[in-house]
């Protein structure tokens, strides 16, 4: 199953945004969210383009939610899944190399990622991805990343990021961020905030109307 190992407020700052200008909206049952993707991962950010452009996100599920966590889509079999279906088994037959830079983009609050399964190379998925929601971070937090990521060292301006915004820190360096929502971000917590089963699918359906490019 393509999943992320488990484990308010939104700025933009020219410290953590690349000159991109091209921004998506993806219109759910819950409300809009508009999200700008990084001209810095343009493997991920034509890849979503492509997919946007040709309706492939229109009507599927955000299958998988965990409240403080993400928010995630993508699985084409949830289109048309029955209410007990298990879903994030579903991809396109392709992965998106991975681009992970996490001095440059990292899983602060709104951050846009790709799901992955356990590959070496840290491949993404062709079409899954997820929303950060996160949590304010504390020092345990940034004890607990630092065992999970390898050793990597959380610069101390995004340490500051986690710190007031929050985010899921010990996602760094192990999955490719490539956007993050501009607009939208309570429309993310209403998601998060939904009754989920057993398998993090929310019980009553939170469906992709339609992605759209922006620019």
């Amino acid at each position: 199953m393509l999943r992320l190992i488990i484990a308010g407020l939104f700025i933009c700052s020219a410290n953590f945004l690349s000159a991109q200008t091209h921004r998506a909206k993806i219109v759910t049952n819950y409300g809009t969210i508009i999200i700008e993707l990084y001209d810095g991962t343009p493997k991920h950010r034509d890849n979503f383009i492509k997919l946007a452009n040709q309706n492939y996100f229109d009507s599927l599920l955000f299958h998988r939610v965990i409240k403080g966590f993400v928010v995630q889509a993508g699985d084409p079999t949830s289109k048309n899944a029955t209410d007990t279906a298990q879903l994030g088994e579903g991809d396109l037959g392709y992965t998106v190399p991975a681009e992970i830079f996490p001095e440059r983009y990292f899983h602060k609050r709104g951050a846009v990622g790709m799901a992955r399964d356990e590959n070496p190379e840290k491949a993404s998925s062709a079409c899954q991805f997820y929303i950060v929601q996160g949590k304010v971070a504390n020092d345990s937090t940034f004890i607990k990343a630092r065992a999970r990521t390898n050793g990597f060292e959380i610069p101390e301006e995004h340490i500051q990021v986690y710190r007031t915004i929050g985010g899921i820190p010990h996602l760094d360096s192990r999955y490719t961020v490539f956007g993050e929502v501009i607009k939208g971000m309570e429309v993310v917590d209403k998601i998060a905030a939904v009754e989920t089963d057993k398998y993090d699918r929310p019980k009553k359906e939170v469906r992709i109307k339609k992605v759209k490019m922006l620019n």
